[in-house]
């Protein structure tokens, strides 16, 4: 069983920075592309960023040049680097795996359980 563990959120002041980590216990025959998303409190969760498997990076327009997703494949894990941060970056953030768990099995989505960013003075 594959489980996604974020971990980095907390409180920030405005203008201020948060690593989010993302690691993936269990095995994954191949990962195309991690990302993540965020959900604020009344809204549907929305894309932030994505990084596939050749390390190709894709960013919502609204967090582009503040943030920064990388990927470790070797330890299957994921990192957001939030800067600039904004009150309306303030949401629960969740780590996304699309990959195959095994060579017989279709490509699947894989969530974690989020972690908590507010940004607030």
């Amino acid at each position: 069983q594959v489980q996604l563990v974020e971990s980095g959120g907390g409180l920030v002041q405005p203008g201020g920075s948060l690593r989010l980590s993302c690691a993936a216990s269990g095995s994954f025959f191949s990962i195309n592309a991690m990302g993540w998303y965020r959900q604020a409190p009344g809204k549907q969760r929305e894309w932030v960023a994505t990084i596939n498997s050749g390390g190709i990076t894709t960013y919502a327009d609204s967090v582009k040049g503040r943030f920064t997703i990388s990927r470790d494949s070797a330890k299957n894990a994921a990192y957001l680097q939030m800067s600039s941060l904004r009150p309306d970056d303030t949401a629960v953030y969740y780590c996304n795996v699309e990959g195959r768990r095994f060579s017989w099995t279709s490509v699947g989505d894989y969530w974690g359980q989020g972690t908590q960013v507010t940004v607030s003075s």
